[in-house]
């Protein structure tokens, strides 16, 4: 193995992207070294670059959604070989991130590739899966507090519990409709775009609703639905100012609204907002743990998690800037912008 590799740096903040050679580490105790097939690109990578958020660091490397191939295996490691198929989400320390040649990851927060995905596919799931995953099931405050779907008493737990999903059709929305439905949640309504309509309800939803309703409008529909039951839970992968409105006014007493961003809105006195921090950190470990290293295989395998559309960028490494500069514009909608630092 090349003692060096090609990388994607962000030079300084705000600064511009250039592919440089850096060191290639060597994994550590309970660590594997990857070689990066295919890393997705995410909004936040570009708003790191144009508000200067996260990261004081630089150079630094960027990209958190990573499939790949072991290349070495740290001491401690079982369970995984040399040639595994794996998927992770990188992080924003630089030998642990995506845009670049190989990465380094923990083996607990590292899942193996079912045979039926490609690496383009299931790069487009780690950061969509974590964030969904967290929002659900993290305790509170960090999350609704409910319990993962992973073993049989659990699965369809929330049968006849309504929940309701603001942006269905982002990736973290169309992992919540998904993991809504494996956990038992009925009914399950989103708003989006109605062109992207039958695909949620193939994830899960029961009923989809324009996003440009109206609050009075959608509150109207959503209280037809439910006939009754109260509408506890509202995960708001959206997180505007509007939307964030919109879930209050849908919200009953005591109820429970995710959001991915900052609030914009005070919450009554017994309704309680969550900020979903959708990565590694110290009080998420475990969970991640068992969602990476215990069930995302199966879960993929059995399709209970479907990956995103794909569009492959040209030009590896070099090609993400001007993938980064699309979704800045927001000419992507439902489809993974997956580059491939190999080529």
């Amino acid at each position: 193995m090349s003692p060096t590799h090609k990388a994607l740096l962000l030079e300084k903040k705000f600064g511009g992207y250039a592919v440089g050679d850096i060191a290639t580490p060597k994994p550590g105790a309970g660590e594997l070294l990857v070689k990066v097939h295919a890393a997705a690109l995410n909004p936040v990578d570009w708003k790191i670059q144009k508000y200067g958020i996260f990261i004081e660091t630089f150079p630094a490397i960027l990209g958190s959604d990573v499939a790949g191939e072991v290349a070495e295996v740290g001491e401690g490691v079982s369970g995984f070989k040399v040639g595994d198929r794996v998927v992770f989400q990188g992080q924003y320390s630089n030998n642990k991130a995506g845009f670049q040649q190989y990465s380094v990851v923990l083996a607990d927060i590292t899942a193996k590739i079912p045979s039926n995905l490609s690496y383009d596919e299931a790069s487009t799931v780690p950061v969509a899966v974590s964030t969904a995953w967290i929002g659900l099931y993290h305790a509170l405050p960090n999350g609704f507090g409910l319990d993962a779907p992973i073993s049989a008493a659990v699965k369809g737990k929330y049968k006849d519990t309504p929940l309701v999903v603001l942006g269905g059709a982002t990736s973290v929305g169309q992992v919540v409709l998904q993991l809504a439905k494996y956990s038992g949640f009925s009914p399950i309504i989103t708003t989006a775009s109605l062109k992207n309509a039958d695909s949620l309800r193939a994830f899960g939803a029961t009923h989809v609703f324009d996003r440009s309703l109206s609050d009075s409008a959608l509150v109207s529909e959503v209280a037809k639905v439910v006939n009754g039951k109260t509408v506890k839970f509202v995960y708001d992968t959206v997180s505007e100012k509007s939307t964030q409105e919109t879930a209050l006014a849908l919200l009953h007493d005591g109820g429970h609204l995710a959001l991915l961003l900052q609030a914009a809105v005070e919450a009554p006195k017994n309704t309680v907002i969550i900020q979903v921090f959708g990565g590694y950190k110290p009080d998420t470990a475990s969970l991640l743990s068992t969602l990476y290293r215990d069930n995302l295989h199966a879960l993929l395998e059995q399709e209970v998690v479907k990956p995103n559309q794909v569009e492959v960028l040209p030009n590896g490494l070099a090609g993400i800037p001007a993938g980064l500069k699309r979704l800045e514009d927001g000419q992507i909608s439902r489809s993974k912008l997956v580059a491939h630092p190999l080529d």
